[in-house]
């Protein structure tokens, strides 16, 4: 236990030894409510530009991304060693076996790279490439991420994810009942619900079969059509001032259970991207002293609600 919660740096280093950097990666994925399977414009609160480092792009080489991205990551993690090969943009299992297969093969064949992050909806797995995962498992680190962003329906409608919560929990079960370790991302903010509603949810995640958690505070990104929606309708929405989130993440933090891995408490896009900064240009190391701070002040620590 770091700083009263389950930290996922600590994860790593338990059970491998070492700390393990993921390495970005665009390997040209698009997403089903993208491409008009489910429907079109993808998530309303999404610009994909707004989430991975400028070395990782489309069409260029996986291997080549790969290259740049540790040494980016060389530069400020001057002892990593290994690094894990992170399919994060767009939805990293949305093409037949046979493709996913050939990319996740050629990153794995890179000497640096130990596994795979896969980042994925919870609608684009199947048995056949969860059976692909499970195999590569056996001789390599295999994480599955599932973006769920919040386990109630109506908000899922109302953000175009395109599947409901029911779906969510289906493919974390399978993914965990093939020994594949599962993450799970929520994004705090989210129009239409509360405070109260957002704690709600932390009984739904305990009932996941999930090792590690990733939580955003919603940030709004230039241009889309959830930055549209706050400007038209800024009352739908529950907004944090940094100290307020602070107070909010050690009330989900002491509702969540304790063996769950927390991988991340905030979210960090380029002051570029977002059309505004209430947080200033803190960084998410810095989120993450404030908040050790805090739980100590409180004397909260996770799961602590939960005995």
């Amino acid at each position: 236990m770091t700083r009263r919660y389950n930290s996922y740096t600590g994860y790593f280093r338990k059970l491998y030894g070492e700390r393990l950097q993921k390495v970005v990666l665009d390997a040209g994925f698009t997403c089903p409510n993208r491409d008009g399977t489910k429907g079109t414009g993808g998530c309303t609160y999404c610009d994909n530009a707004a989430f991975h480092p400028s070395y990782s792009k489309a069409g260029k080489p996986l291997l080549q991304q790969i290259d740049e991205g540790i040494e980016f990551h060389r530069v400020r993690y001057r002892n990593a060693r290994h690094f894990l090969a992170y399919f994060q943009s767009f939805s990293n299992t949305y093409a037949p076996v046979e493709k996913l297969r050939e990319l996740y093969g050629e990153v794995l064949s890179h000497p640096d790279v130990v596994g795979i992050v896969v980042g994925t909806r919870p609608d684009c797995v199947d048995e056949r490439k969860l059976d692909l995962l499970e195999e590569l498992a056996k001789e390599n680190i295999v994480i599955v991420e599932y973006g769920i962003e919040s386990c109630r329906d109506e908000t899922l409608r109302r953000i175009n994810r395109g599947h409901d919560f029911e779906t969510a929990r289906k493919a974390v079960t399978m993914t965990a009942q093939r020994g594949i370790s599962v993450g799970a991302h929520f994004i705090l903010g989210l129009p239409g619900e509360s405070r109260e509603m957002m704690l709600e949810q932390c009984g739904a995640i305990n009932s996941l079969p999930l090792t590690s958690v990733k939580f955003h505070q919603l940030q709004l990104v230039k241009g889309t059509r959830m930055a549209r929606e706050y400007a038209e309708h800024p009352e739908d929405f529950t907004r944090f001032t940094l100290d307020g989130y602070l107070d909010f993440m050690c009330e989900m933090l002491a509702r969540l259970r304790p063996d769950l891995y927390i991988e991340r408490v905030a979210g960090e896009v380029p002051p570029r991207f977002v059309t505004e900064t209430p947080w200033g240009l803190i960084r998410n190391n810095e989120i993450l002293d404030m908040l050790g701070r805090r739980l100590e002040e409180k004397d909260i620590f996770q799961g602590q609600y939960l005995l």
